[in-house]
């Protein structure tokens, strides 16, 4: 056994993916409210909210609501995975091995390596054409490798610097983000046909419910990968609100300023439009959203990390990864990053609105079991240490009910898909509305708790036939 260390929170992190000792959790739920508003106010949550207009043909009035219908329920799920981490301690993909399996988890965690490379490469391309924006002499890609940098120091940090430069944001974003709000609307002033411009319709109102929802889920593989550092006699429900308000507040926002400049201009180019709407203090704007980039791609890129060392350690009996490890495949992931920001710059908007639709199918049925299996079979209680085995110690290499429950969630979601590349036979005859993450929520949850159940009851009955 290692000797306790004493209560001190270092400034380069040394924990990874092993628990958060007792002896080192430290903060309050309030911390995580901060954490979640302030690193949303950026941006890639601007330009989300406004392709409500710019792809979904939305007025802004069906565009306010479709958001926070699509925030409100997916916050629901992010939340849930947040207030997993102070019982457990661990990232939230390493305590999948215990729905999944050792290697039955690789493949969800191979997939969540993948969602956060695309999402901190979309960042940079838009912190890269901010920089380029509001000074023209720096080009794109030295804008993306400047992003870059400031996302990867905060990374090889960790925590701490987190939660201090997201306490620092929630501020300063919030107080611009409610200037820009009034100078568009007060200052500058609405176009006279405003509420009249756009319109609705149902696939494009499902399909703006559908990104905020994403929007929301897409943080479920890692939420509780910043709760963990919480004290373990942390409230659940404190956990569960601080995150939840936190999330919903501090993306909600800054998607309706998308709708709003995106109802504003005459074209797609909504970083030209915040600065031409906004006037005099548009430089400051778009600064504020570039630095809310760098906040958020830290986090991505450190909970990234994790993910790849935990598929490392999967296959390395006994490897306990430190800070040089993650240092390393930081820099290693950054490099990458800004390599594809650099490439896929170009064609942004439609690679970006591909890659969230697609995340759509494979992150519903994840969450939908881990949920299930936190709450209802195993009702939070874990061997921990049998995560960190090559062998998944109690959990095994393969569950293969998790497993198929997974299979059958993308499977059940086919005919409801609507993508640019393929549209399902129900939601072609539904207009093209994608429902297909509704579907798999509903097919998966009560087919993997029957079947947990099920296993779990015969085990019992097992047991007792031995005794």
């Amino acid at each position: 056994m290692t000797k306790p260390q004493s209560v001190h929170v270092e400034n380069l992190e040394s924990n990874t993916i092993r628990p958060i000792p007792l002896n080192m959790r430290h903060g309050k739920p309030g911390d995580l409210f901060t954490i979640w508003f302030g690193s949303n106010i950026m941006l890639l949550t601007v330009i989300t909210g406004a392709m409500s207009v710019t792809i979904f043909h939305l007025s802004f009035f069906w565009s306010v609501i479709a958001l926070l219908i699509g925030s409100l329920v997916g916050g629901l799920f992010m939340a849930l995975h947040s207030a997993q981490g102070p019982r457990l301690g661990v990232p939230q993909m390493v305590q999948t091995k215990g729905q999944f399996g050792s290697y039955g988890s690789v493949l969800v965690v191979s997939i969540v390596v993948l969602m956060y490379i695309g999402f901190t490469a979309s960042s940079l391309v838009l912190g890269g054409q901010s920089m380029h924006a509001i000074y023209k002499p720096m080009n794109s890609d030295v804008g993306i490798i400047v992003v870059g940098a400031l996302s990867l120091l905060d990374t090889m940090f960790g925590y701490k610097i987190f939660h201090s430069y997201a306490s620092i944001m929630s501020w300063i974003s919030g107080i611009v983000l409610a200037a820009t709000f009034l100078w568009i609307v007060f200052v500058h002033g609405l176009p006279v046909d405003f509420l009249d411009r756009g319109g609705f319709n149902k696939v494009g109102f499902l399909g703006a419910v559908s990104i905020a929802a994403l929007w929301q889920l897409a943080y479920a593989p890692y939420v509780s990968d910043y709760s963990r550092y919480m004290p373990y006699s942390t409230n659940d429900k404190s956990v569960f609100y601080a995150s939840y308000f936190g999330c919903i507040l501090g993306s909600y926002l800054p998607m309706v300023l998308g709708v709003l400049v995106a109802v504003c201009i005459s074209n797609d180019d909504i970083i030209q439009g915040i600065i031409d709407l906004t006037g005099g203090m548009g430089a400051v704007v778009i600064v504020v959203l570039a630095l809310g980039i760098a906040a958020t791609n830290s986090m991505m890129l450190y909970c990234g990390v994790l993910c790849t060392l935990t598929l490392g350690q999967t296959f390395i009996d006994g490897w306990s990864p430190m800070a040089r490890a993650r240092i390393i495949t930081a820099i290693l992931t950054m490099i990458l990053e800004i390599s594809l920001a650099i490439y896929g710059q170009e064609n942004f908007l439609l690679i970006y609105t591909n890659f969230i639709t697609v995340l759509l199918y494979v992150l519903v049925p994840w969450t939908a079991i881990n949920l299930v299996d936190y709450y209802l079979v195993a009702h939070g209680e874990y061997e921990v240490e049998s995560f960190f085995k090559r062998d998944g110690g109690i959990y095994g290499y393969f569950n293969a009910t998790a497993i198929f429950c997974y299979l059958l969630g993308i499977a059940v979601e086919v005919p409801f898909m609507s993508t640019a590349i393929y549209t399902g036979p129900v939601a072609l005859s539904f207009g093209g509305a994608d429902l297909s993450w509704i579907i798999g929520l509903l097919v998966v949850s009560p087919v993997y708790y029957y079947l947990s159940r099920a296993k779990t009851v015969k085990k019992m009955a097992f047991a007792k036939e031995k005794i």
